[in-house]
């Protein structure tokens, strides 16, 4: 068995993983990695403890901090499927006012603060401010009620597996992919128009207004006074069904629409598939 550090500290309310062996690494004085491999020694970075530890490294590591292998567990994104990692920062993106952990040093990171589609803290339900250096008001606070509705789909699919008759992710992205609205408009500044624009008209206007370049769909993760629109798209989609989805296409011209097609249509064939195959069960 490993030995025990000699002096723990105790994780806070839903601290990440990486953050907890950071703040031991400067209570010792050594780099975090070489804290991280006291107990991996094949451990390439903390990213990856955060995203992935074996049962056997869990163990290790609980051993090694004196705690139980399901709260080194807890707090990774073990349980998030690969797929749907790339709505996982790498940096804090927010922070809840309530909830951060103030005066220590360094400062403890929270799980919650990578989860790239949130806008309300999931431990307290206040409404969460940019950790960045500008911190801008959203301007889609009307869409509040179904962006918490979206903020919930991609909650249950990503922390808990939970699908409703698609996944809420592969909206998300489908709803970032670029479009040439028709008909074309005369500005040449083509680049801020997505799909997700086709349901909240706000959004081309406040694009354009302050000049944001939105992500891509493989990294879909916006400005945290972005995310209402399109948090709020997630859910009007998912709410209204497969047709939507077919609506959309016609928003679309050229490689897009083709590429736009053959993504909605293999979502809405698998929700067939999964939809018939509940009914046999039943059966």
């Amino acid at each position: 068995m490993m030995r025990q550090l000699p002096v723990r500290l105790s994780p806070v309310d839903d601290e990440l993983l990486s953050s907890w062996i950071g703040r031991h690494a400067s209570f010792y004085a050594v780099p975090p990695l070489v804290m991280l491999r006291h107990c991996r020694p094949e451990a390439s970075s903390l990213r990856a403890a955060d995203l992935h530890l074996s049962s056997d490294q869990e163990i290790r590591l609980a051993n090694m901090l004196a705690t139980d292998p399901t709260v080194v567990h807890r707090m990774t994104f073990a349980n998030v499927a690969q797929s749907l990692r790339p709505l996982i920062a790498t940096r804090p993106t927010h922070y809840c006012t309530n909830c951060s952990p103030g005066g220590a040093e360094p400062a403890p990171i929270l799980r919650n603060q990578l989860l790239g589609w949130r806008i309300t803290c999931p431990v307290c339900g206040n409404q969460l401010r940019d950790g960045g250096e500008r911190e801008l008001p959203s301007p889609f606070q009307q869409y509040r009620f179904a962006a918490l509705r979206g903020q919930n789909l991609l909650d249950d699919e990503t922390e808990r597996g939970i699908r409703t008759w698609t996944s809420a992710t592969e909206i998300a992205r489908l709803l970032l992919m670029r479009r040439i609205p028709i008909p074309i408009p005369r500005e040449h500044d083509l680049w801020r128009f997505r799909v997700l624009g086709a349901i909240i008209p706000d959004l081309n206007h406040v694009i354009a207004e302050q000049q944001e370049n939105l992500p891509t769909p493989a990294k879909p993760i916006l400005p945290l006074h972005l995310r209402p629109a399109l948090l709020a798209g997630v859910a009007i989609v998912e709410r209204a069904g497969p047709e939507m989805l077919r609506m959309l296409r016609g928003h679309m011209m050229g490689d897009n629409r083709v590429r736009f097609t053959d993504a909605a249509e293999n979502m809405i064939a698998r929700a067939r598939r999964s939809r018939a195959s509940s009914q046999m069960q039943l059966i």
